[in-house]
C-alpha cells in the first residue's frame, strides 16, 4: 500500500527518523519530535519536488504540544498515522524523578491515545471516500510481553501500546484500516544512552533503526503483531510460556544495575 501522506511522532531520531526515510517519495510527510533543527535537517534531506515535508516542534508529554501535532495532522490530511515517539527510565523505579515518571507515561500512553482518537475518524472517512486504506503503526516492545524489573514504567507502557494496538485491530477489523503493534528488541538508537541503559547492552545484536522500520512497513496489512527478528520472537515466546514469577525472577537477575545509579 502506498499512502499519500503521513505523520511520525518522535522524527528526530532512531526509528522515528528512518521511518521517514523508508516511506516511498510519493508520500507525503509531516514529521514531529522535540528536536527543531534535526527535523529540519531531515526534512531537507528527504524534500522532492511535488512532496510535501513538513515539520512540527513539539513536546508530546504536553497538552499543548499534542493538540498542536493534531491540529497540523488534521489540516494534513494523513492517511498512514505512525505512533512511534517514546522516553524510557532504566534503574530503579523509587530512585527515578517522579516528574520523568510522568512525562514517559504521557509520551508512552497518553500521546498516542489521544493521537490515535483524534486523527482516526478523518482517516477512516478518507479511506472510505477514495477507495483505499488508511495504516496505523503502534511501536511497542519485546518488554511489553512481560514485567521487566527495573524497566518497570517503560515495559509496563510498552504493554498497554501493545494491548492498545491489538484492541483497535479487533475494533476496526471491517474498516478500511491496518493496524500493526510493531515489537522490535534492541535497536542501535539513542534511546539506550538516554534511558541510561548505556550503548554496550545492543551492540553485539542490536537492530539497525532502518531494519526496523522497513519490517514493519513491509507488515502492515499482512500481520497485527510484528516482532522485529527470530532471536525476539523466540524471546517473546518465552516470556510466554514460562510461569510469571519465574519470568520476573530471571529478568530481575538479568536487568539488575550494577552500579547503584
Amino acid at each position: 500500500m502506498t499512502y499519500r501522506a503521513a505523520l511520525i511522532t518522535g522524527a528526530s531520531s532512531g526509528i522515528g527518523e528512518a521511518f521517514a526515510e523508508c516511506l516511498p517519495e510519493t508520500t507525503d510527510l509531516l514529521l514531529t519530535g522535540r528536536e527543531a533543527t534535526r527535523l529540519m535537517t531531515l526534512a531537507g534531506r528527504l524534500a522532492r519536488a511535488g512532496r510535501r515535508v513538513d515539520i512540527v516542534t513539539a513536546d508530546l508529554s504536553t497538552q499543548a504540544g499534542i493538540a498542536e501535532v493534531i491540529a497540523r495532522a488534521e489540516s494534513f490530511g494523513i492517511d498512514l498515522l505512525i505512533n512511534n515517539a517514546g522516553l524510557g527510565q532504566y534503574g530503579h523505579f523509587v530512585r527515578h524523578d517522579p516528574a520523568q515518571e510522568a512525562e514517559m507515561v504521557m509520551v508512552n500512553v497518553l500521546a498516542p491515545v489521544m493521537l490515535t482518537r483524534a486523527l482516526l475518524p478523518g482517516m477512516l472517512d478518507r479511506a472510505r471516500q477514495g477507495d483505499r486504506r488508511a495504516g496505523l503503526i503502534v511501536v511497542s516492545s519485546v518488554v511489553g510481553f512481560a514485567a521487566f524489573p527495573f524497566l518497570t514504567t517503560y515495559a509496563a507502557t510498552k504493554a498497554f501500546d501493545l494491548r492498545f494496538a491489538e484492541g483497535l485491530m479487533a475494533e476496526l477489523a471491517s474498516e478500511p484500516v491496518d493496524v500493526l503493534a510493531l515489537c522490535p528488541g534492541s535497536t542501535r538508537t539513542r534511546f539506550f544512552e538516554r534511558s541510561r541503559f548505556g550503548m554496550a547492552a545492543i551492540k553485539p545484536r542490536g537492530h539497525s533503526a532502518e531494519q526496523v522500520a522497513r519490517a514493519a512497513l513491509a507488515s502492515l496489512g499482512r500481520r497485527p503483531v510484528h516482532v522485529v527478528g527470530a532471536a525476539n520472537r523466540a524471546f517473546t515466546l518465552l516470556l510466554t510460556l514460562l510461569p510469571g514469577r519465574l519470568t520476573r525472577y530471571l529478568l530481575s537477575l538479568a536487568m539488575r544495575p550494577r552500579s547503584k545509579a
